[in-house]
């Protein structure tokens, strides 16, 4: 088990665990009990005494403790019974100074209680099992893995556990997508995790052993760095063209992931500018009924000597947060067929840019010309419903035609095959069946 030297080191703010999502989001609680004027000052003088002592700018702490300090005794908080709109004010108070997103201070006695009995067991065994159900049973937050048309990956999750748990799941996903040409990491809901998923992780686009970051500890006045590992199992993807997505809710340890690809010139960062956070947290609880996050270190990037906290982290190409994964493919794509020589594997990777593009700028054809494609052709037959057109081959599944060009269209039931309309002196006199693989067929109309 880590010691609690080693928790602080090794962990940024981990929205999806137990104890940490607490001090992060809260536990929504309908109450009558309100907060008197002793326990206002109990909790001003603790965050003032934590501020000072641990918070990793000492002066900046010092201001945070001395300001909320200053409201108590001035009466800002007098009117504020609720004492979840005291944790918020209080919360906002403390950043005004700091602009620090990890600083929280939280109103969630439910939580405290289950925290304190978990801490009373020697081996925290009750605290082992409750966490071990809750990643497993979230799969360690990643949500979605393929291969799309082109032979491009696509991975998204939305917390970095630590290696130690989540690892294997790691490891077993990015082992699948090992030979793909090209792959997109989506941190677009990633709110931060372990350094050591991100050491993991990063060691699969490297072949030597590369300096990633380093977290400036203020007790003890330590820091210490990570760098990529020299060996991880199966495939590295060094030579994989790698996009990374982010939007404003990228946070914490999904930013130190971007931020090291970005500064490395090894990923192309696609989307929104990320949330700013940059400072590794501890937890302490202030009595049976508040606790606060602070944070007692901060990153230094070795490239850039600095980090991301309180600004984010601008993206390569700009765009919005739905917009990124498809802004992301087709870049993918089109420059995977810019440099492919091979002309059959060119051939799979234009077929899925001319998908994408459609999909990207619906194309809409008038009812007249739609109508001229209406007949029997062989086994196969087009329809005109509800103001579209229909086809289907035989007693096969009825599928819409979506039009890719005047007289080319798709399907979004499969992803291998378009349809072509013959035409001669303006009338559709027969259909050819494209197919991925470079393959047609003909059918003349009835």
């Amino acid at each position: 088990m880590k010691t609690s030297r080693q928790l602080k080191i090794t962990a940024i703010l981990l929205v999806h665990t137990l104890i940490l999502a607490f001090f992060r989001v809260g536990f929504a609680q309908e109450t009558e009990i309100k907060i008197d004027a002793d326990e206002q000052e109990l909790v001003i003088d603790s965050i003032a005494k934590f501020m000072k002592d641990k918070y990793v700018f000492p002066d900046v702490g010092e201001q945070m403790g001395d300001l909320v300090t200053k409201n108590l005794k001035d009466g800002v908080y007098k009117d504020i019974n609720n004492p979840q709109e005291f944790a918020v004010k209080v919360t906002e108070d403390l950043r005004s100074v700091s602009n620090d997103k990890h600083i929280g201070l939280r109103y969630a006695p439910e939580m405290i209680a289950m925290i304190k009995k978990m801490e009373e067991d020697e081996n925290n065994k009750e605290y082992e099992e409750y966490e071990k159900k809750v990643r497993e049973s979230n799969n360690f937050a990643f949500k979605e893995i393929k291969i799309l048309p082109g032979n491009v990956g696509y991975l998204k999750f939305n917390a970095f556990y630590d290696a130690s748990v989540a690892g294997p799941t790691a490891i077993a996903a990015l082992n699948f997508l090992a030979y793909t040409n090209a792959l997109i990491i989506d941190l677009t809901d990633n709110g931060g995790g372990s350094p050591s998923l991100i050491q993991l992780m990063t060691s699969y686009f490297f072949e030597d052993t590369e300096h990633l970051n380093s977290f400036y500890i203020r007790e003890g006045d330590k820091t210490q760095q990570f760098w990529t590992l020299p060996y991880v199992p199966g495939k590295k993807m060094t030579e994989t063209d790698l996009y990374v997505l982010t939007s404003t809710r990228t946070f914490s340890g999904a930013e130190e992931f971007t931020y090291n690809l970005k500064n490395m010139e090894r990923a192309t960062i696609i989307g929104e500018t990320t949330g700013g956070g940059a400072h590794p947290v501890d937890r302490h609880i202030i009595n049976d009924n508040f606790g606060i996050t602070i944070p007692f270190g901060r990153a230094v990037n070795p490239i850039t000597n600095t980090n991301w906290e309180g600004t984010g982290i601008e993206p390569n190409i700009e765009t919005t947060k739905s917009e990124a994964k498809e802004t992301a493919y087709l870049m993918a794509l089109e420059k995977l067929s810019e440099k492919e020589q091979d002309e059959k594997i060119k051939y799979g990777i234009d077929w899925a840019i001319v998908r994408l593009k459609a999909k990207l700028e619906p194309k809409t054809l008038d009812e007249k010309n739609m109508k001229k494609y209406v007949g029997v052709y062989g086994p196969r037959k087009i329809t005109f419903e509800n103001g579209a057109l229909y086809y289907q081959r035989e007693d096969r599944t009825k599928m819409k035609m979506i039009p890719i060009d005047e007289d080319t269209f798709m399907f979004e039931e499969i992803d291998y095959f378009h349809l072509q309309i013959i035409t001669e002196d303006g009338k559709a006199v027969g259909v050819k069946g494209l197919y991925d693989s470079g393959r047609s067929d003909e059918n003349k109309k009835s």
